[in-house]
Parts: C-alpha cells; sequence; structure tokens
C-alpha cells in the first residue's frame, strides 16, 4: 500500500489576502490539483493541517481525511508526525500544499527507488534537497520522530539511511523539473501560469531545506 501526506498546517501565511493552497492554476485550485494528481499514485491520501478549524476547509475533498496536527506549533515535523501515525502504507509521499505542478510520474520513480531504504529524497546537490517532495519508510518516520530533538528536516535526513535522487534521474520523467515549483505569493503565480511551457528554471530557483 502506498500512501500520501499534504501538508497545509503551515499555510497560515496569507498572499493577497488567500491562503496559498486555495490559489488557482489553470482552472484547479492548488490542493485540488495536488489531491488529483496523488490520486493517480496513492491508495490514501491525508491531508494534515495544524486545527480542527482549518480541518474544515477541506470538507470538499472526496474520500480524504484530514487531521490536526497533535503536537503544536513543530512546522513540517509535526506535520509529519501526525501524518505518519495516521496512514497505513508503509511508504510515503509527503508533499508541501504549494506544489501545483507535482508529476505522478516523479511520484512514482521515488516509490520505486525507496525499496531497502528509509528515504528516497530529491537533490540538486548534497545541501540542496527536496523533503517535501520525497518518500519515507513510514516506519523509520515514526522511529525518529518519536524522540527528535531537531525541528530541521535536514538533521531528520541524516539519520536516516537515505537514497538521494539525482536531477538526471527526474529529468528523464519531467524535463523541465516543473514538479518542483512552489509559489510563495501572487506574483510568483504569474511567473508559472505564463512560463509553465518553458520549464521550471525559468520560474525560480530551486527548493532548498533550511536547517
Amino acid at each position: 500500500m502506498r500512501s500520501a501526506i499534504v501538508l497545509v498546517g503551515g499555510a497560515a501565511r496569507r498572499a493577497g489576502g488567500r491562503e496559498k493552497y486555495f490559489f488557482t492554476f489553470r482552472g484547479k485550485t492548488f490542493i485540488d490539483r495536488l489531491i488529483d494528481t496523488l490520486r493517480e499514485v496513492a491508495d490514501e491520501i491525508v491531508v494534515v493541517a495544524r486545527d480542527p478549524e482549518q480541518c474544515e476547509r477541506f470538507g470538499h475533498l472526496d474520500d480524504i481525511r484530514c487531521i490536526p496536527d497533535i503536537r503544536r506549533d513543530l512546522g513540517p515535523i509535526g506535520g509529519l508526525h501526525a501524518g505518519a501515525l495516521a496512514v497505513h502504507g508503509e511508504y510515503v509521499f509527503v508533499a508541501a500544499c504549494d506544489m501545483p505542478c507535482i508529476h505522478p510520474g516523479v511520484v512514482r520513480l521515488l516509490f520505486d527507488t525507496v525499496a531497502g531504504y528509509d528515504a528516497a529524497i530529491p537533490c540538486w546537490n548534497a545541501d540542496m534537497l527536496e523533503p517535501l517532495h520525497a518518500v519515507y519508510r513510514r516506519s523509520a518516520l515514526l522511529g525518529y520522530l518519536e524522540e527528535h530533538e531537531s525541528l530541521s528536516l535536514r538533521a531528520m535526513i541524516w539519520s536516516l539511511d537515505t537514497r538521494y535522487v539525482n536531477m538526471e534521474e527526474i529529468r528523464k520523467i519531467d524535463p523541465g523539473l516543473m514538479t518542483f515549483t512552489n509559489i510563495n505569493n501572487l506574483e510568483d503565480l504569474e511567473l508559472i501560469d505564463t512560463s509553465a511551457g518553458r520549464g521550471r528554471d525559468d520560474v525560480r530557483g530551486p527548493g532548498q531545506e533550511s536547517s
């Protein structure tokens, strides 16, 4: 069984008066696009929100469970903890809610390459990783999250037996690497809308997990 976790709790920041997961790109909201993609590659999807009130905003998503953080104010680490406890699959794809162009083929690649490892993490180089566009072994996540001290995703990844997936492998499926595009504000959205056909590198630089 393959599971997916979508982290929306960190979307408290607003841009242009709207929360990012309700931005619209090519006729669909970010969250609807992301869920539609994940339905192609995962057997179950869990959305993790910051509290029960935020969960109510996702009631329109059929057959999708939305759960609140159990341990509050821990950022993505808190969302991963709640999500890992809620899903049933041994391998879990994790995504941020502000990535409207995730490619199902890339997600399948990560699921296929994680076998025998605790995680499959796309990497641009040794310092630039995509921890919120990655697959993890559920048991390894829970083992780390039960007793961790650091809130850094980088520290978590380094503690796991991780398979780093380089961009050349991913370009074979998604030549423009659009799958990693994330939107921080309305200006980014306008850029991706006009530049999507030219590839991700025309939109913005690669994501980087900060320690």
